[in-house]
């Protein structure tokens, strides 16, 4: 699916550390905490907590979270519609990794069990 520019542009520019508290209200609403929501991310990007809080603290956007993560191999297992595209379609590789991680964190707040989050056998 493609997305347009101004989207793409809008979710680049994004801060990571404006959104990651919507993140942790999301799971922790939901019964989730917020440790599974680190390791979720830190098996998306290879970022553990103490390197989260250091991007939180330098207040970097969207694209450079990316730019810097380690993204998973398994990553591109990550299917199914979220915020209205299909993840697996989106064609900018920016937008297309942040909504992996929307999609991780919307499996988290639904109840699904880890293993199947993070891909596992």
């Amino acid at each position: 699916m493609n997305t347009t520019d101004a989207h793409n542009q809008k979710i680049a520019k994004l801060t990571f550390a404006s959104v990651y508290p919507m993140y942790i209200k999301k799971v922790e609403t939901k019964g989730r905490t917020k440790e599974e929501l680190n390791q979720v991310i830190e098996w998306l990007t290879g970022f553990n907590d103490k390197k989260l809080q250091e991007l939180i603290k330098e207040n970097i956007t969207f694209e450079t979270f990316f730019q810097r993560a380690s993204l998973n191999p398994n990553a591109t297992l990550i299917t199914g519609l979220i915020c209205g595209y299909r993840v697996e379609d989106i064609k900018n590789p920016l937008t297309q990794q942040v909504r992996y991680l929307d999609k991780l964190i919307d499996e988290l707040a639904k109840g699904k069990k880890m293993e199947k989050i993070l891909r596992s056998s």
